[in-house]
This record gives structure tokens, C-alpha cells and sequence, in this order.
């Protein structure tokens, strides 16, 4: 992904811009029932009683088989001068629908579905469940530090009398460095992501060349998982584009060509200035 507000409230507002951005990832290009994953991302300053803070707004529509999740989130961030940089306290409050469609079968067409068991649903189902996240995110002109949770509330929800369950929360640390090269014209920006749900974990180390802050590319690894291009560009206009692929070395690499991912962004400065002080475009 190219935008840290999808996993962090606190992220909100950090820029003196109205930031507005849409990505899709496609991932495992070749599996059946592969997860397929949209997300559209607003974000903007506002001024409260001399207090510049930020707001957000998010929505996902997230499908992976037979599972459609789509999930709409407001955020709020109070931001304040923190030593040399600013830090971002977010909270956010959404809704999330969980949709199943239980129409699992076989390569040769053979249904799956056991009649007689309770807990596998006979027809489509939803839940529509209130979903909320908190994360603090801290950015000085060299380097960024985020930490959040999502799914906080750890909503419960059932599918009609196939039992109960809950969502899982997710917990994620991100950092990033701002590496100016004598050149003045080329930067060096590494960063890490590090998810867990207390079960199982991910980790991600990107290395990103950034030129005249208008252009990168760069090299990522997914633990266990992918090696990842990542490329994108500004346009002065305030037009972004991104794209990153996933070379898929897990075992799974024998039946998918790898995982695709699209970035556009529009930024509208509120101050007339191009000055952007993203430290990484990437984050998951």
C-alpha cells in the first residue's frame, strides 16, 4: 500500500494539504479466490479554536473468496509540536459489513457445502458491526515513528446460527529515515512495517531512492513472503502515481505470478506550497 492513514488515524492532517487518494492491490494474480483490495482515502488540516489538527475518512472494500468485507471510517487527530517534529494522537470510528457468500466447490464442480452443519451458512449472510482504531504517528524533517491498532473494540458478530465470532486486532509499528546524499538532488528513504495480531506477524523493509522529490523507485522484502519493485512519481501539479509488484517466494509462487498494486493521489496544498514531507510512499 501508499498510504499510512489506511493504518493510522494519526496520520491524518500531517500535511498543510487536502489530500484525496485511490489504490487497488490485486494480490496473488492467478489464485483462485485471490484477495482483491480497494481503498479510497481523504484527508485535510482543520483549524479548531487556534489548534490546527486533522481529520480523515476512509473507505475499503477488501474480497478474498467467498469473503467481502467493506469498511467506511471517520478519524480525527489532534496534532502538537513535539521536541523537533510534530506528533499525530488519531482515533478512528467506522462501520465495517462483512458479507458471505457460501458457494464453495470443488476444481472438478462438486459442491462442498455440508448441509448438516450449523456453522457453514446456506445462503448469503451479513454483519454489520461498528469498528474503531486509535494510533499515534510522530515525523520530524529526518525521520517518522507510527504506532496503531485497528479493530480496538474487537466487535462480535454471527452469520444467522452459524455461531459467533469477533474481529482480531491488528497491531502495527512503522518507522522511516530521510537519507540526503551529497547530491541534494537524491534521497535515500528506508522503512519498515511490522504487523501482528498477537498470533502471527509480518514484516516489511523497503529501500527507496527518491529524486528531486519528484521521482522514486526502490527495492522491498516481505518476510517469508515477496521481494517488491516499488516506482512512482509527482507531478507538479499535485498529480501522484505508484505502482509496486510483488514477486511472490513463498510456496505459493508455483500457482500466482506475483501481486500487482496501483496508486493515484491528488494533493491540494492549502498554502500555495509543493513542499511535501512524506518520508515513504509505502507502507504495507
Amino acid at each position: 500500500m501508499f498510504n499510512h492513514l489506511t493504518i493510522n488515524p494519526g496520520f491524518a492532517g500531517k500535511s498543510d494539504a487536502i489530500n484525496a487518494s485511490l489504490l487497488n492491490r490485486f494480490q496473488w494474480v492467478g489464485f483462485p479466490g485471490a484477495p482483491v483490495t480497494t481503498v479510497f482515502n481523504a484527508d485535510a488540516t482543520v483549524g479548531l479554536i487556534g489548534q490546527e489538527d486533522g481529520i480523515g475518512f476512509s473507505v475499503m472494500n477488501d474480497k478474498i473468496g467467498y469473503e467481502t468485507n467493506i469498511s467506511v471510517s471517520l478519524m480525527y487527530a489532534w496534532r502538537t509540536d513535539v521536541g523537533n517534529g510534530k506528533l499525530g494522537t488519531g482515533i478512528s470510528i467506522g462501520l465495517m459489513n462483512k458479507n458471505l457468500k457460501p458457494g464453495w466447490s470443488s476444481d472438478a464442480g462438486a459442491g462442498l457445502i455440508d448441509q448438516g452443519d450449523p456453522l457453514i451458512p446456506q445462503s448469503e449472510v451479513n454483519a454489520l458491526v461498528p469498528d474503531v482504531g486509535l494510533g499515534v504517528y510522530y515525523e520530524t524533517k529526518d525521520y517518522y515513528l507510527g504506532l496503531s491498532v485497528k479493530h480496538l473494540n474487537q466487535a462480535a458478530y454471527s452469520y444467522e446460527e452459524s455461531g459467533k465470532y469477533s474481529l482480531v486486532r491488528d497491531y502495527y509499528f512503522s518507522g522511516g529515515y530521510n537519507i540526503c546524499l551529497s547530491d541534494p538532488l537524491f534521497e535515500v528513504q528506508p522503512s519498515l512495517l511490522f504487523k501482528t495480531d498477537a498470533a502471527s506477524y509480518q514484516v516489511d523493509l523497503d529501500l527507496n531512492v527518491r529524486y528531486d522529490k519528484r521521482i522514486w523507485g526502490g527495492l522491498g522484502y516481505r518476510l517469508n513472503d515477496a521481494v517488491i519493485v516499488l516506482l512512482g512519481t509527482e507531478f507538479r501539479n499535485g498529480i501522484k502515481l505508484g505502482y509496486s509488484y510483488d514477486l511472490t517466494i513463498s510456496p505459493l509462487a508455483r500457482y500466482s505470478s506475483g501481486s500487482h498494486e496501483f496508486f493515484v493521489a491528488y494533493s491540494f496544498n492549502l498554502n500555495r506550497r509543493r513542499e511535501q514531507k512524506y518520508k515513504s510512499v509505502r507502507f504495507l
